[in-house]
């Protein structure tokens, strides 16, 4: 039997929570084949095994967070190929976490992959009917005990709803709920809750940690944007597959106003009490998904054409909406574009993305009337804000970034001459 643990997820991740099992106990496994997803803090990951054999034992229920090294799974490797698992262990699976899996040369790997191609995994069983009072249900996960021992919670009296009379989190967490609220309200509503989990846990931390250690102030003015959309509807038609948008023109403009005012793309070392000014530009960009708010990050973004970035843009943004992004991809930014104008909005006071020292927000570009050639016309306007740590700079610097980021968006071509 080999009980294989939660892995080392990276970038100094401590626990998991178990979104779904992707096998059961009895399946038979192939050797990289996917058997958990699970989040962490920073996204939802694919956990594989990296033997064959035969399930015994899963120790956590989906709903429960794991701590990196717990048992996760059981496998009881196939009699007639015990030799084979060590073979393919000392080639490598090639499907490697950090401090998990198999690793190997290339050709052991792919001769790997060719004895044991990985199986379908079946579909998760259905829950069973709640437990009878007669029949007490099971709490197998310490975590869950815990839990409902804290909260005053009798598990004999919970209706459990995992395989086989399981008492799950979320049973526990339900009951707790229960016990706090105070009944229907009058118009049959009631209050919900949601836990602060994964990547809305992290994301409360980090803007809670921001505004206690970070003197923000902001900065806004309105901006002509007229000529900006002119640009991106020329750039359309000439190179339709480029698929640049206004995002990706507002990162450009980023880039380079970086370029210009390099005292902005830094950090503060609060231990060292130093400003540490990064002479790379790491692009992160503010993206909504169902999961919470995250902040892909395109790295070395000055050394990418436009059509390069907005392909960077796209690709972060789908793989953000689709939990695909590695926890590589949402660190160790070092400035933030927030375009908050696609929800309708106006005009917003970010928080800063700790430890970044800056983001420039743009708000929705509507027609409003602007005196243009000494006349009043419609025109397309936008309202640009800037959030920055005083400690970084004073309002010069922040002001004169504002001014050449709007400079830009008025007289787009002004990006080809300034340096």
């Amino acid at each position: 039997m080999t009980v294989f643990k939660l892995p080392d997820l990276g970038e100094g991740l401590t626990e998991a929570e178990i979104l779904e099992w992707k096998v059961a106990v009895g399946d038979t496994v192939a050797t990289d084949q996917i058997i958990v997803a699970v989040e962490t803090a920073k996204a939802a990951v694919d956990v594989p095994v990296p033997v064959a054999g035969t399930v015994t034992e899963l120790f956590a229920e989906a709903g429960t967070v794991v701590d990196v090294g717990s048992p996760l799974i059981s496998i009881s490797p196939r009699n007639a190929g015990a030799e084979r698992h060590r073979e393919e262990e000392r080639a490598g699976s090639g499907n490697v976490l950090v401090g998990y899996g198999t690793a190997g040369t290339g050709r052991s790997r792919r001769r790997a992959a060719k004895r044991a191609a990985p199986a379908q995994a079946p579909p998760p069983p259905a829950s069973p009917p709640p437990t009878s009072r007669d029949e007490a249900p099971r709490v197998i996960s310490p975590v869950v005990r815990r839990l409902a021992k804290d909260n005053g919670v009798d598990v004999a009296a919970l209706a459990a709803t995992g395989p086989g009379g399981v008492v799950l989190r979320r049973d526990v967490e339900k009951a707790i709920s229960d016990l706090r609220l105070p009944g229907e309200r009058r118009d049959g509503a009631e209050e919900v809750r949601v836990p602060l989990r994964g990547v809305r846990r992290t994301m409360a931390e980090k803007l809670s940690r921001s505004r206690r250690e970070i003197p923000d102030a902001t900065t806004w003015v309105d901006v002509d944007a007229t000529r900006l959309v002119k640009l991106k509807k020329r750039i359309g038609r000439a190179d339709p597959e480029a698929g640049v948008g206004m995002l990706a023109l507002f990162a450009g403009i980023c880039v380079a106003g970086l370029r210009r005012f390099p005292e902005l793309n830094a950090y503060v070392d609060t231990g060292r009490q130093e400003i540490v000014q990064v002479p790379r530009v790491h692009l992160g960009f503010a993206a909504q998904t169902e999961r919470g708010l995250v902040v892909p990050v395109v790295r070395d973004a000055h050394l990418l054409t436009l059509a390069e970035l907005a392909a960077a843009l796209r690709e972060r943004t789908e793989a953000a909406r689709e939990g695909r992004l590695p926890p590589a991809d949402l660190t160790g930014g070092t400035f933030t574009l927030n375009n908050y104008g696609v929800f309708g909005v106006d005009g917003s006071t970010p928080i800063i993305n700790h430890p970044e020292a800056a983001m420039l927000g743009v708000g929705r570009i509507a027609d409003k009337p602007w005196a243009h050639k000494g006349e009043v016309r419609l025109r397309k306007v936008a309202q640009l804000s800037f959030t920055f740590d005083h400690r970084v700079c004073d309002g010069g610097v922040a002001g004169g970034f504002l001014r050449f980021v709007a400079d830009c968006v008025e007289r787009p071509e002004a990006l080809v001459t300034r340096r």
